[in-house]
């Protein structure tokens, strides 16, 4: 077994990368090389702008190279509930921007020609106790009526065409819903991003940074640039260069397994539906097939801002558990892959983008952002060029988290409480 994300050992890395030391006078300098930095700086690019990526380890190194592989349409919560907490108009067009992100990846992938395995799979939305469903199916058809007719309510019988296992009693399905690999399409992102002119610089975090005039000067081991306007795109690998950002997320490991590749038998006694899948309980669940045929099986094992070899041990031996005991017929199914990775949480779940602190930034996306930050990386990318209205988030409040320093101390007990919660019927 490898202790690597699958996303990394299986694409081709970036090799296109600037050479020499940082130098340099910008328009605008884009800090993180995940989906967001790589989609705003080839906006950018594109559109002519002079700009420079910096990127503290390599290419899709953060979350964008350690997810699950799914593009998934609609936000995480019952739209009721967001338009509670966003307000009607930001709850529609945070809704959209999910659905469009996935289009805008599509046409992306087509116009750069990135062979990353894209496919309009559909997820299902899993309920993982008879107590569930209730609540799903009101979720499902408010959905339906509000913003995506093309949902569909599974049955417990219907679901035994997608998914063999008796964990489950019904599920939401999402047709628009999308998958496609990580890495290639991260990798193919920055080549694109690179021939139409931007600078990019692996392995060189931002250790400072200053005013200088009408603009910033930004400090790396190997030099320093000048920008006249600085995207922060970094999520739960914000430096403490950022400590405004650092106080108002909450990064939380996340890990995933991956098995040998399956024979055509042991998928088809698995998840004959091929989807994305995701269960319902609070500390959930989420797999999928790869495009070698392997099963991806991830979640939060543990509640903590930490992902090293030795959490990953433990939490891919978890996940091992969890796998089984919803798939029994995976038992004697070695593990090739095991990983993990930190996702940037906001106390509420919801994504944050707007100007602060003299950067504009997206983050926040909470688990949620494998579709959404090339949208948003769009979306910086035309506010930079003076399209403020570019912004599905734009003037949401963003309060700091009450003792949180970017270290979340207290993230094993929010963790116990969901285990409890998820114990009971």
């Amino acid at each position: 077994m490898r202790f690597a994300s699958y996303w990394h050992e299986t694409s081709i890395p970036f090799a296109s990368g600037t050479a020499g030391p940082v130098s340099g006078d910008f328009e605008v300098a884009v800090i993180g090389a995940g989906f967001t930095g790589l989609s705003a700086a080839r906006k950018l690019a594109q559109s002519g702008v002079k700009v420079a990526l910096l990127e503290a380890e390599h290419v899709g190194y953060g979350a964008s190279g350690r997810n699950g592989g799914h593009l998934n349409s609609g936000h995480f919560a019952s739209f009721s509930a967001a338009k509670q907490h966003l307000g009607e108009d930001r709850a529609r067009r945070l809704w959209r921007a999910y659905d469009d992100s996935i289009d805008m990846i599509e046409r992306i992938i087509e116009d750069e020609k990135i062979a990353c395995d894209f496919r309009r799979g559909g997820k299902i939305k899993l309920a993982s106790k008879p107590s569930h469903v209730a609540k799903l199916q009101t979720m499902c058809a408010e959905i339906r009526r509000e913003v995506d007719p093309s949902a569909e309510w599974l049955t417990r019988e219907d679901l035994r065409k997608e998914v063999i296992s008796d964990a489950f009693h019904g599920g939401i399905l999402s047709p628009k819903s999308a998958m496609m690999h990580m890495g290639r399409y991260a990798n193919g992102l920055a080549q694109a991003a690179h021939r139409y002119g931007a600078a990019i610089w692996e392995r060189n975090p931002v250790t400072a940074r200053e005013r200088v005039g009408n603009g910033w000067r930004l400090n790396t081991p190997t030099g320093t640039l000048t920008a006249r306007q600085v995207i922060l795109a970094t999520d739960a690998y914000t430096p403490s260069t950022f400590n405004y950002f650092r106080r108002r997320l909450m990064p939380i490991a996340s890990f995933i397994i991956v098995t040998r590749p399956l024979t055509p038998q042991e998928m088809a006694a698995a998840v004959p539906g091929n989807r994305n899948f995701t269960n319902s309980l609070n500390i959930a669940n989420y797999f999928r097939l790869t495009p070698d045929n392997r099963m991806l099986f991830g979640g939060r094992a543990r509640f903590s801002a930490v992902s090293n070899q030795k959490t990953n041990v433990s939490s891919g031996q978890l996940l091992r558990q969890q796998m089984v005991g919803i798939f029994p017929q995976l038992a004697n199914v070695e593990i090739d892959y095991c990983w993990g990775g930190l996702v940037g949480c906001t106390q509420d779940r919801y994504p944050r983008a707007g100007s602060a602190e003299g950067v504009i930034y997206s983050m926040g996306y909470s688990g949620h952002g494998a579709q959404l930050s090339t949208f948003m990386g769009n979306a910086l990318a035309d506010m930079a060029m003076g399209r403020k209205d570019a912004n599905p988030l734009d003037g949401f409040a963003w309060p700091a988290v009450p003792l949180n320093a970017g270290n979340p101390w207290f993230l094993p007990i929010v963790g116990t409480y969901y285990r409890m919660k998820d114990l009971m019927p």
